[in-house]
């Protein structure tokens, strides 16, 4: 029955109810869109450097990642990604030699990180293959071909077909140079990677570096579900033996706080939304008090007691909140699966966005779990903002109330 009550009561004043209802319903479609394309945006960063970059996991030798060192290899690598490919769960697995080197065309140079691939099993770890905007993946020239970065390419002012020399350190410590043509130029849309890593054929690097064949300093793996990521690298764990055997997050510690981070700060935003619907809540709720002092007093003379006038407020005000959260929440869901397929356009500040590495184009991704968690919090601020004017209802003399006009 206080259920029928307090449902009635909201609608005395509807424009009034109705007002409130709309700014909770506003500000949780905010909310709720926000925390997607927040979620949306990591999400996609996180992906580009698995795909792009890093794949899910690498195996190096004790040390390379802290020095670099070219003898930081592998010996029996080649050996050892053929069984890696065989195990359960793994999609591709490609062998690499990672060396620090300079690279020259004919007007500047810069340092750059040459990788080393072989580009049919790169293929199945990253997908720089699908990136190449000009020219074509290892294929167009036949001796000591090159892919480098679009950014790269403006900075040395060349284009597929161009030269350039590469220079580094052999294993013998000499200073050697390699002459490479340009056979594709990519962009991943991270200028920072774009700019500082080119591929060539591993073996025209260990050729040019003198290094013995079937090595690698690193060894990328991809597997086909991020849920089997922990049983996928106990496996390579036991055929590495004392190799380092690391996943993304290892790899890129900044990218597994970025998603940590997004969730505290989804929870922070939502949180502070309400706080300020909090206030708009309370203060309805308390000009409705006001206009039934007589009306409760009433129920108190007849032997309603404290407690189910409580209960009626409470309830009134947790309906009121809850209405306009479940509208905005409902909003926000369809709004965000909408644009988790149609993507929101933010090129006209893509060159900032690509600058630190992230897509012009967002893919808004929605939590089931944070949509529950939401809801909870808007039948919290139901019951906190019920609590004050509840207890000015509850202060209110039957006798003087009643004699109020």
């Amino acid at each position: 029955m206080l259920f029928s009550i307090s449902w009635r009561n909201i609608w005395r004043n509807k424009v009034r109810s109705l007002v409130i209802i709309f700014s909770v319903a506003l500000g949780i479609f905010a909310g709720v869109t926000s925390t997607a394309f927040m979620k949306g945006l990591a999400e996609q960063r996180i992906q580009k450097v698995i795909k792009s970059e890093l794949s899910y996991i690498q195996v190096h030798k004790e040390g390379f990642r802290e020095n670099s060192d070219l003898m930081s290899y592998i010996p029996d690598a080649a050996a050892l990604t053929q069984d890696i490919r065989k195990t359960k769960h793994v999609t591709g697995a490609s062998r690499r030699v990672v060396v620090q080197a300079m690279i020259a065309s004919a007007e500047t140079a810069t340092g750059v990180l040459i990788a080393g691939i072989n580009p049919d099993q790169e293929k199945q770890v990253t997908n720089i293959q699908d990136k190449i905007t000009d020219g074509a993946y290892f294929e167009g020239i036949k001796k000591h071909p090159v892919v480098i970065g679009k950014k790269l390419a403006e900075k040395l002012n060349v284009k597929v077909r161009s030269k350039l020399v590469v220079t580094l350190q052999d294993t013998a410590n000499n200073v050697i140079s390699g002459l490479f043509r340009v056979s594709g130029i990519y962009t991943t849309n991270n200028n920072m990677y774009d700019e500082s890593h080119i591929f060539i054929r591993i073996s025209d690097l260990t050729e040019l570096a003198t290094l013995p064949d079937g090595v690698a300093h690193e060894i990328a793996i991809n597997i086909d579900d991020s849920e089997n990521l922990p049983v996928v690298e106990t496996q390579v764990k036991n055929l590495a033996g004392g190799l380092e055997v690391m996943d993304w997050k290892l790899l890129s510690p900044e990218m597994n706080y970025l998603t940590e981070a997004m969730q505290q700060y989804t929870y922070i935003f939502i949180i502070i939304i309400l706080l300020a619907l909090l206030f708009g809540i309370i203060n309805t709720m308390l000009m409705v008090v006001m206009e039934r002092t007589k009306e409760i007093g009433m129920l108190m003379a007849i032997g309603m007691n404290k407690l189910r006038i409580f209960s009626m407020i409470l309830l009134e005000s947790i309906m009121l909140s809850l209405t306009g959260g479940v509208v905005g929440i409902i909003l926000g869901a369809l709004f965000s699966k909408w644009r988790s397929i149609v993507p929101i356009d933010l090129s006209m500040w893509a060159q900032g966005y690509e600058q630190m590495g992230y897509d012009s184009y967002v893919y808004l991704s929605l939590d089931p779990i944070m949509l529950v968690n939401v809801t909870i919090l808007v039948i919290i601020t139901g019951v906190i903002a019920a609590l004050y004017p509840a207890y000015k209802a509850l202060r209110n003399d039957p006798a003087d109330a009643l004699r109020i006009e």
